[in-house]
């Protein structure tokens, strides 16, 4: 009998405050990451896009390690079951598209602020996952690790498009190609983080951040979001045209017009998120 924790205790969330709160459970494994983890991460993601009464996510992780990346003993023990004679080509690619970059995917595509709470290592899968959120909170004792060059493996889940672009190329290069620690202070000085401190204050620091993005404008900020994430691909032109289009759309959003108002009164706003 598998002693394996089942996915409703593996990938924990709730809801309030309008934050969805989502927690990696899996401390005995350093919150590797089960194709059904990142299964049910991807789904909770897309709800959360989905649900009006949402307006930020954070995700965090329990015990000593943020996430180790993708469970590597399920996949070994799924490869030695499979001959390499019944592989098909294009089968990993596949499972690449359909998981770790979807993963990714749905953390860059979610119209909610997404917050990553690093502790301890963020490896491979799980360094991604960072990578991809709005804002990464870390302890001083975290760390990220391309550690694929380590298995002697080619990066995935969306790495060799987020890294460049978080850090520059060299550096990017030169953790791929080395799958060297980087620590929390360093990532900070790259502006990977956004926040780096005691591991005592993490979830404290993390909470800040949740509960003023849940009481901001958030369609205002889900379109901010999909400019700058594009910003990187697209030239001048493009750029400025998605900018002026999407100020048009806020402009007729209650959120515009409670702004411009408490503005006028000279009060704080109370936006309502639409």
């Amino acid at each position: 009998m598998s002693t394996e924790p089942a996915i409703e205790a593996a990938i924990l969330f709730s809801d309030a405050d309008a934050i969805r709160r989502i927690t990696l459970n899996r401390p005995e494994a350093a919150n590797a990451l089960r194709p059904a983890d990142r299964d049910r991460l991807i789904e909770l993601i897309n709800e959360a896009d989905e649900d009006p009464a949402i307006r930020v996510v954070v995700i965090a992780a329990n015990g000593r390690h943020f996430c180790s990346g993708a469970d590597v003993t399920g996949i070994a023990r799924a490869s030695s079951a499979s001959s390499a004679s019944s592989k098909r080509a294009t089968d990993s690619m596949r499972k690449i598209m359909n998981g770790a970059q979807r993963l990714v995917a749905a953390v860059l595509d979610c119209g909610k602020p997404v917050i990553a709470v690093v502790n301890g290592a963020a490896a491979g899968i799980g360094a991604h996952l960072a990578l991809a959120a709005d804002l990464v909170v870390a302890a001083d004792d975290a760390s990220f690790v391309e550690v694929f060059v380590r298995r002697g493996l080619v990066i995935d889940g969306g790495g060799a498009y987020l890294l460049p672009r978080r850090i520059g190329m060299q550096k990017a290069k030169e953790l791929a190609f080395f799958g060297d620690k980087l620590p929390a202070a360093e990532a900070l000085a790259l502006g990977m983080v956004n926040r780096m401190v005691p591991a005592a204050e993490l979830g404290a620091a993390a909470d800040e951040f949740a509960r003023r993005l849940a009481t901001g404008p958030t369609t205002a900020i889900s379109l901010t979001k999909r400019l700058l994430n594009a910003s990187p691909d697209g030239d001048r032109a493009a750029s400025f045209l998605a900018e002026a289009m999407a100020q048009e759309i806020q402009s007729t959003a209650e959120d515009s017009r409670e702004g411009v108002r408490s503005f006028m009164e000279r009060r704080p706003p109370e936006f309502r998120g639409f």
